[in-house]
């Protein structure tokens, strides 16, 4: 009698990653493996279980996420009247099971013109169906016990390689918002519409707003460089002053948005529901323990000048303004490490970035936020940044209280103009620095 196996959410799989680089990311038992995507911390002792209707049971070592994604497991054999136990199914008995995966992740799983799904399929004999919607994250797998098994050994594989790869981006920061600060926004437009060469009357409407048009004129990009002549003494640093913008490779899509401005504490890939609402369980559980180091004084930063974050600044790829703590970073630096410790410890938190030295700094230029038009042939991956300097590189760009923290999702934003916000907290607010 034909038996159909379900397993609902995510094979009660409970992703674990392990510190240890020899530990593969999923241990099939029973012949089963899959290579390692490194998280650190979590729990390493939980082994879900995977059961089929022919009573080959497969036991899945877990890896550790310290996402735990439950399931069911349900057994239909087409009657009510008998159990399945009563009637063992044979291993070409059709299956079906319902993997988490996340839909960021889909792309990867289909390739190029569905290339690797049709690999995946033909090689195991399994089918994949991607769901209609984009809200729903499971992948059906179809197939006999064998094929099943197959191909999710080879989708773990190939998840586990586009995690660690930068295919997979970053989804997720922790974050210390510094947009809320009026008068901070209005130096950051300032300050970009003197490089692009745009009158203050139209400053609201091109780098004010979130939206993505250019509200420039058609030749912003090719304007000679005149809104920061260069000093009266000569430096090495000077640029002649007949390059353009669009030699120098600069462009209103290389800057930071104003209302996105902030401080990143932690960066984070969360590929899946359960793995924001993970990480949201973590941030919204660490809010006494914050205030505990902040002393529940609050904290007050300056911002002075810029720096160029690798290279030079004649090629320069991340410009930001560096961050000075004021009365001593102590009090941040140990609030940070606590928010550090606890998400490594949800197994949220990639093993290379574990390792990261925390470096607070506000970014104001990055190219790898550059909008490329379809028929632009150059690949700027850097833009010369040195008449920038000469005019900015001492700039007092203010002092201000940080409010808030934040789990902040990128790449979509509230109606703030800032990062959605998927968790917060108020830090200790006072209106003068101490």
């Amino acid at each position: 009698m034909l038996a159909l196996f379900r397993v609902e959410a995510a094979l009660n799989f409970t992703f674990a990653y392990r510190i240890s680089k020899s530990v593969p990311y999923l241990q099939w038992q029973k012949g089963y493996s899959c290579a390692s995507n490194k998280m650190v911390g979590g729990n390493n002792n939980t082994r879900p279980k995977w059961r089929g209707v022919s009573a080959q049971a497969c036991s899945a070592e877990d890896v550790d996420v310290n996402v735990e994604i439950k399931s069911q497991v349900q057994v239909h054999d087409g009657s009510l009247a008998e159990s399945s136990s009563s009637k063992m199914a044979s291993s070409t008995d059709k299956h079906s099971i319902s993997l988490e995966v996340g839909s960021s992740l889909f792309r990867f799983i289909k390739g190029k013109w569905g290339s690797t799904q049709a690999k995946i399929e033909e090689e195991t004999g399994a089918r994949l169906i991607f769901p209609p919607s984009r809200n729903d994250e499971s992948l059906i797998i179809e197939g006999t016990s064998e094929s099943v098994a197959k191909a999710s050994e080879r989708i773990q594989l190939l998840i586990d390689e586009v995690v660690k790869s930068p295919a997979l981006d970053y989804s997720h920061f922790v974050s210390l918002p510094l947009a809320l600060h009026p008068q901070f926004i209005d130096k950051l437009i300032g300050f970009q519409n003197s490089i692009l060469g745009i009158n203050d009357a139209n400053s609201s409407e091109v780098l004010g707003g979130s939206s993505n048009n250019d509200g420039t004129n058609e030749d912003a990009i090719n304007i000679p460089l005149v809104s920061y002549p260069p000093k009266s003494t000569s430096t090495s640093t000077s640029k002649p002053r007949t390059s353009t913008l669009s030699e120098l490779g600069i462009d209103k899509s290389i800057f930071i948005k104003p209302q996105t401005f902030h401080l990143t504490v932690l960066m984070l890939k969360l590929w899946n529901k359960e793995r924001v609402s993970a990480a949201a369980k973590i941030f919204k559980g660490i809010e006494a323990d914050v205030m505990d180091a902040l002393d529940g004084r609050p904290v007050f930063i300056k911002l002075k000048g810029l720096e160029c974050m690798k290279g030079s600044f004649a090629k320069a790829r991340v410009l930001y303004a560096p961050v000075e703590v004021v009365g001593g970073e102590d009090r941040l630096l140990g609030a940070c490490k606590i928010i550090t410790d606890a998400f490594i410890k949800g197994g949220l938190v990639l093993e290379k970035d574990a390792k990261n030295t925390l470096k607070l700094h506000a970014t104001v230029m990055n190219v790898r936020q550059r909008k490329r038009k379809k028929d632009d042939r150059r690949k700027f991956d850097w833009f010369d940044a040195r008449g920038i300097m000469e005019q900015y590189g001492s700039e007092e760009w203010g002092e201000y209280v940080l409010p808030e923290l934040h789990l902040s999702q990128r790449f979509v934003y509230d109606d703030s103009g800032y990062y959605h916000c998927c968790a917060s907290f108020p830090l200790p607010k006072n209106t003068q620095a101490d």
